[in-house]
């Protein structure tokens, strides 16, 4: 079974397995924890990312789905990039939140990754509620079928952090 636990704090700075990237289709970096990770990561991975660009994903990784590259400079030995729904009023796209988790988690169990990081995908810049966020995550993980022993929700903020307590007993 997987544990869960939370850490309150900036994902770039935790020692994990894998840290997974709440990315942009292109791959190539962007704002918030996609940047942070860029940065922090250094150019090895967005040298991988444009290979992936290059070669499977020309058109963009599509939402919902998950990739891995070298960790570079962070702490790890793999980032997992994952692409989150944009949230939407007018359409239940909880599905494609869910399954970033589940594809975070089976590319690690292809990896062999035992300990994995995940920010809250998708509650940035794509607006996810944190709430609902934070519910179908941790539902996400709790029914994934993996060899991840542990899993940790790096959250950035106070707010993020008692959304997701909420879910946890």
């Amino acid at each position: 079974m997987t544990t869960i636990t939370l850490v309150q704090g900036d994902i770039t700075r935790q020692t994990a397995d894998a840290i997974v990237n709440a990315a942009n289709s292109s791959l190539l970096g962007g704002g918030g924890v996609d940047g942070a990770i860029h940065r922090r990561g250094g150019p090895a991975v967005l040298e991988e990312c444009r290979a992936l660009r290059a070669s499977r994903y020309g058109k963009g990784l599509p939402t919902g789905q998950a990739v891995a590259t070298t960790a570079g400079d962070l702490n790890a030995r793999w980032v997992i990039h994952t692409v989150g729904p944009v949230w939407s009023a007018s359409e239940d796209r909880s599905e494609l939140l869910a399954s970033c988790y589940r594809e975070s988690l089976r590319v690690a169990d292809e990896l062999g990754a035992r300990t994995v990081a995940f920010p809250a995908v998708s509650t940035g810049v794509y607006r996810w509620p944190m709430r609902d966020a934070a519910r179908i995550a941790v539902e996400a993980v709790r029914g994934a079928r993996t060899a991840v022993e542990e899993v940790s929700f790096v959250l950035f903020d106070d707010r993020a952090y008692e959304a997701f307590a909420a879910q946890l007993p």
